[in-house]
């Protein structure tokens, strides 16, 4: 019997505690010793009444560069950005952009500093960082960016920097720290992220709704929910609207005036190859680029699977629009080198990998791993991947149409504050998006503070 069929039947048969207590890694001698013991339910016990209209919070205050090139307005949970490139150059924007933050989040320094420089030790795992070759690193990536976008984040960093140089953990953003806050997804990695499409047969409205959750570590101060933001980046006909953090002008989650969405999702080799990082692209920057050229999400998808051989890592990016679907499954050229792994543009009608059972048509669903038949096999040995796939095929499948508020109502299903179970709206949470194609508006949930909350708050923080 093929081992993810057998994992799945496993996981299926033992939805409950007894499959949490095996995720957690107890013996069963373990279990037995302490005996049974019921301590709390790992399902949200209380009514949830979500409506398909989300919370609009109110702006406590608004700064502008002198130039008006970037405005901040601060609401309670996050911040809204505005860059305009229509009258300004890149470089320009870039300059506004890191003047106005200094400006409106006077903390925004101590903030950041300290996460950027938790990713750096946790990319190094333990050994020392040697900040020369990641020096190095970064320099030759933020190289390889398209012009514009390297003018932006560049003429970002010096003026964000103050002049400083190197690295040090010392309460100061330097130059080069500033570059590589800019590409954290590329150089240092990583997330870990679920994403659902439904398509307009599995909708109230008859028109599509697209999901991501987000996870991503947050600082050990939980510094990053504190500087959520909704970028929009108004370029004319090229215009798109982020959900990310303060700062960042790379793409984590985003949207497009013309509905595509694109969002990326973690998954890595298993064959431990070394990271490569000369002749390669920043992933989520030409993320960035097929936004800005693509007006559908076939042909953005389609440029980011032909691209992906240059990509630093392996990875899956959610890419819809408000007629299709899509998984880039983006294999790196080394990865696909093996013969273990290749890109693919997976659909809903692709074939999936033996003994991986997906039962509603009309409905796309990505985890931390490849999923088309013959690709690179993560979810076997992996009961994280496995079970959110298992729990998103069964609540789909269980639902004959999902209206906006039952779409926020499978992110209310489970108590995020469990370590011994693999939820799918998880303390690791960072933000919640929810597309709305029927209407174009945004809803966002945003991680304050320790954890998710195990039944979000919805945000409508406008429209494509």
């Amino acid at each position: 019997m093929n081992k993810i069929y057998k994992k799945i039947i496993s996981i299926s048969l033992s939805f409950g505690m007894l499959i949490s207590i095996c995720g957690c890694g107890a013996s069963v001698s373990e279990v037995q010793s302490e005996g049974m013991k019921r301590v709390g339910s790992l399902n949200v016990e209380e009514e949830v009444s979500y409506t398909d209209d989300s919370e609009k919070e109110e702006v406590i205050e608004t700064v502008s560069s002198s130039d008006e090139l970037c405005v901040i307005r601060k609401y309670p949970t996050y911040y809204d950005v505005t860059l305009d490139y229509e009258k300004g150059e890149p470089d320009e924007v870039g300059k506004a952009y890191a003047e106005t933050i200094l400006e409106a989040v006077p903390g925004f320094v101590d903030s950041f500093e300290p996460y950027l420089h938790e990713n750096i030790r946790n990319a190094f795992n333990g050994r020392k960082v040697n900040y020369e070759s990641l020096e190095e690193r970064i320099e030759t990536l933020v190289d390889s960016l398209p012009k514009e976008y390297k003018a932006e984040v560049t003429s970002f960093a010096k003026t964000i920097s103050q002049g400083e140089e190197g690295y040090a953990e010392d309460g100061k953003l330097s130059y080069i720290e500033a570059l590589t806050m800019q590409i954290i997804p590329d150089a240092l990695r990583p997330t870990a992220c679920s994403a659902l499409s439904l398509g307009g047969e599995k909708t109230v409205s008859g028109k599509r709704i697209s999901i991501r959750n987000l996870e991503w570590n947050t600082g050990s101060n939980n510094q990053m929910t504190e500087i959520h933001a909704v970028t929009h980046m108004k370029k004319n006909d090229k215009s798109i609207t982020t959900v990310g953090v303060l700062g960042l002008l790379d793409i984590i989650t985003a949207v497009n005036d013309d509905g595509v969405m694109i969002a990326i999702l973690d998954v890595g080799s298993k064959e431990g190859l070394p990271f490569i990082y000369k002749g390669k692209k920043c992933y989520t920057f030409e993320i960035r680029y097929a936004l800005e050229h693509f007006e559908t999400a076939k042909e953005a998808g389609e440029y980011l699977v032909g691209e992906s051989g240059d990509f630093t890592w392996c990875n899956n990016l959610l890419c819809t629009d408000a007629e299709d679907a899509f998984c880039c499954e983006n294999a790196t050229k080394e990865v696909a080198a093996t013969g273990k792994a290749k890109s693919v543009l997976r659909t809903t009608d692709s074939e999936l990998m033996e003994g991986l059972q997906w039962d509603t048509p009309d409905a796309l669903c990505i985890v931390n791993t490849f999923a088309t038949k013959g690709n690179q096999d993560t979810f076997t040995g992996d009961e994280f991947n496995i079970t959110r796939f298992v729990k998103y095929n069964k609540w789909v499948s269980e639902k004959d149409k999902f209206s906006i508020s039952d779409a926020k109502g499978l992110m209310a299903k489970e108590v995020v504050d469990e370590y011994i179970v693999s939820n799918v709206h998880n303390s690791g949470n960072v933000h919640t998006v929810i597309i709305d194609y029927d209407t174009g508006k945004i809803h966002v949930a945003f991680t304050k503070g320790d954890n998710a909350e195990d039944i979000p708050t919805f945000l409508d923080v406008g429209s494509y």
